[in-house]
């Protein structure tokens, strides 16, 4: 009896103590290597004048490359819309080349060929199949092209203060967006420091603004840089001009917050009225596939469902159109 609690006891403090190790290793790791200790490491870099560590690895060339071998480089360059493809990945945030993404592209290509064989699908689903897969890779670029700019927009004002209050602190443009690109959270913090490393290598704050409006396809980012070289030119507060960009774009993204709202119901429906024929169509199929084969197997169905799934795409399509209201 005595060496079972004895045991019980040791099992005890053993859990006890990989607990407490556990946490103990936690705690050393978040203060020596999490997020508040590389923000406190890049405010000290700052006080002494040092930039931060990662310019030092970055490349000074101007042309980004879109593969790793410069015969597949210099090939991919005579490509029309190269260039587009490439600033896609860039806006995107994704640190691809053009030769990764259209390898991706080619595999899905592979698995619109093969996937509809393997998995033996009629004519209509095959031809869906093949779609999806072939279209896949680009929606998944221009998705996360989408909520990377939405996550810009949604900082820029906070960033127009920061470099309003910078200014008024008496720093120089070029000091404040520094500061700006190692305080300010990604992927707006990103954006700016690379405006100031082109700086920094002898590009002209002109064409590095510019740089930087052609990189992010933002409006009121623009009319921030517009404020920036219309007060580098003609003189002004550019504090004051922050400000009133800061103001204007939190006025626009609280409107198209309302328009939102007041539009989740339309976008409910729309999403509703466009899934639900498919939804039904899968529960026709598990539940009675004989009665549902009329439409994969006779002409007719098969024209039917042709017409249906454009009638769908067709409702979707303008049922979008009515509900997306640019505020």
């Amino acid at each position: 009896m005595e060496l079972d609690v004895a045991w019980s006891a040791f099992a005890v403090l053993l859990f006890a103590a990989v607990i407490c190790l556990c946490e103990g290793a936690w705690l050393w790791w978040g203060s020596n290597h999490g997020h508040g200790a590389r923000r406190i490491a890049r405010r000290l870099r700052l006080m002494s004048g040092r930039t931060d560590s990662a310019g030092a690895s970055i490349s000074i060339l101007k042309e980004r490359r879109y593969a790793a071998a410069p015969a597949l480089d210099r090939l991919l360059r005579r490509v029309p819309h190269m260039a587009l493809l490439d600033r896609l990945l860039l806006q995107a945030g994704l640190r691809w080349q053009v030769e990764r993404f259209l390898l991706v592209q080619g595999l899905a290509l592979l698995a619109a060929w093969l996937l509809p064989a393997m998995l033996r699908l009629p004519a209509a689903a095959a031809s869906v199949a093949a779609g999806l897969c072939c279209a896949a890779p680009l929606a998944m670029l221009l998705r996360a092209r989408a909520a990377r700019i939405r996550r810009i927009e949604e900082q820029l004002p906070e960033m127009a203060d920061f470099l309003a209050r910078a200014l008024r602190a008496g720093h120089s443009f070029a000091n404040v967006m520094q500061m700006a690109g190692d305080e300010v959270a990604e992927p707006l913090g990103a954006e700016f420091r690379a405006t100031y490393e082109e700086v920094n290598y002898g590009v002209t704050m002109h064409d590095a603004l510019h740089n930087l409006a052609g990189r992010v396809p933002l409006t009121d980012l623009r009319y921030l840089v517009i404020a920036v070289l219309i007060q580098r030119e003609s003189g002004g507060n550019l504090a004051e001009l922050l400000d009133n960009v800061s103001r204007m774009t939190r006025a626009r993204l609280q409107l198209l917050a309302q328009v939102r709202v007041l539009s989740a119901e339309g976008r409910m429906s729309a999403w509703i009225l466009t899934l639900m024929p498919l939804a039904m169509l899968a529960a026709m199929q598990v539940t009675n596939a004989r009665y549902s084969a009329v439409l994969w197997q006779d002409p007719a169905g098969q024209r039917l469902l042709w017409y249906g799934a454009g009638a769908i795409v067709l409702g979707a399509f303008w049922m979008r159109r009515i509900v997306k209201v640019r505020a």
